[in-house]
């Protein structure tokens, strides 16, 4: 059969040119003449294929080793395969002994590169295509640089897409951040790139910018090959559902300091400065109680407009789904040496959390789902009357702000307007919590008799 000379043909050259790694030349293309994606990933025996994507990725990791890049498996598909849940299931089903994992049936392996570990070097993507491989490198602004003062034109590498023969091998790049995570940019190709280079619509990675919490790996064979995995692929995966990342409108938010120059005071600057430590504190103390949060009401406002904190408001705002709560989360905000400033409503209706740190507050809003909307609580103390500020549902991706990761509505233009109307971008000082609020509506009183369990004030 042609397209089984052709596919041992391949796989022969590809296996030899493995001993001539260290002198990579032009020489060493690999290409076969005639052959492509159908005739060797669709038309050949299994065991043929198996082969071709075992030698293919041997080739690629091997190189990878040679000029050091920090690479880690990230293939969804691949680590799901892995995880320990997935490989009981697994081992109970016939699969071909040859490739386990890395055989997913997809035309395409995802990898990531922590960035910072690698200097940029042309030699090695230099070599991959002396060696067979077509490349595609995607670049974009490098979004650590940018500020209100300068926003940098720097470009920096954010995807390499490797094909050969039909299969592509994707390697997404990881950028520290200074929040302490890792980031990826989004796949956007210009209009002279090649549209159908790789299926894009397959990758794992790239179709919005992701970040990540710093990872832990390990060193394992996987189907014959060595290659680095995350320690903890659930939570990797876990991680991964819920990766989008939005970048600060720092175009739009200049824009506005134009418009509306900020408080350059020593007590503006005071402010910002115990808000971002309030802010890191609360995302810690979060994050080992393993509940979500995101920045709500004005400090989303101030991120959304400004990308920073509003001077003004002398407080953070941040909301938790009433399903996330946790009866320690008090305890464990006193033992990072917070106070209870308040508490109103209860779990099951308008609760709200207030706590006080260097004399600035943290409110935490309680948010519920009811009939296609979503809603939080207010309370006056001094009346008993409550309130509910009613939102459209929304999701969660992450975002930065005074250099904490933190998450905000993906939908965030609807959820502040939702608060603040169609002059959200316009400063207003003067703010009634019961009536300037578009989206808030009387709820009714508590009952006097549970005041003392439903309105606390410390």
């Amino acid at each position: 059969e042609p397209c089984t000379n052709k596919g041992f043909l391949f796989l022969y050259l590809l296996s030899a040119s493995d001993l001539l790694l260290p002198y990579p030349t032009d020489l060493f293309d690999i290409s076969v003449t005639g052959t492509n994606q159908s005739e060797l990933l669709c038309c050949c025996p299994g065991n043929q294929t198996v082969l071709f994507l075992q030698q293919l990725l041997k080739k690629f990791l091997s190189l990878a080793q040679h000029f050091r890049l920090p690479l880690f498996l990230a293939d969804i598909r691949a680590l799901t395969l892995l995880s320990q849940d997935a490989l009981q299931q697994h081992n109970q089903m016939p699969h071909d002994p040859q490739c386990i994992f890395l055989c997913t049936g997809q035309p395409v392996t995802s990898f990531a590169l922590y960035a910072n570990l690698w200097k940029y070097d042309p030699g090695f993507l230099l070599a991959a295509q002396q060696r067979g491989f077509e490349l595609l490198e995607l670049q974009g602004e490098d979004p650590r640089l940018a500020s209100l003062d300068t926003l940098s034109g720097r470009e920096i590498p954010l995807h390499f897409l490797f094909r050969l023969h039909g299969y592509t091998i994707h390697v997404v790049l990881l950028y520290e951040r200074s929040g302490n995570y890792l980031w990826h940019g989004a796949v956007r190709l210009n209009a002279n790139m090649d549209q159908k280079f790789a299926p894009f619509q397959l990758l794992d990675y790239g179709q919005h910018a992701g970040a990540y919490d710093r990872l832990e790996l390990i060193l394992t064979v996987v189907d014959g090959l060595d290659v680095q995995l995350p320690q903890n692929i659930s939570n990797f995966l876990m991680q991964h559902q819920h990766a989008r990342f939005l970048e600060c409108r720092h175009q739009d938010a200049r824009r506005f300091l134009q418009l509306y120059p900020d408080d350059s005071s020593a007590a503006a600057h005071d402010f910002r400065r115990k808000a971002k430590l309030l802010l890191s504190v609360a995302a810690q103390t979060l994050a080992v109680l393993h509940v979500p949060f995101w920045i709500s009401s004005g400090t989303c406002l101030g991120w959304f407009r400004q990308c920073n904190i509003i001077s003004y408001s002398q407080d953070v705002d941040i909301g938790i789904f009433i399903s996330d709560f946790r009866p320690d989360i008090v305890a464990a905000f006193r033992d990072a040496g917070l106070s209870l400033k308040h508490k109103f409503g209860k779990v099951e209706d308008s609760l709200e959390l207030s706590f006080l740190s260097d004399d600035v507050k943290l409110d935490i809003f309680f948010f519920y789902k009811h009939e296609g909307v979503m809603w939080n609580g207010g309370t006056q103390a001094k009346s008993g009357r409550k309130f509910k500020y009613v939102f459209a549902p929304f999701t969660l991706c992450w975002a930065e702000l005074l250099e904490v990761k933190v998450r905000v509505p993906c939908e965030t233009l609807d959820y502040v307007m939702a608060n603040y109307g169609v002059f959200w971008n316009v400063p207003v000082r003067s703010w009634d919590w019961k009536t300037s609020p578009r989206n808030v509506i009387e709820n009714g009183m508590w009952p006097s008799k549970e005041w003392a369990e439903l309105i606390q004030v410390y």
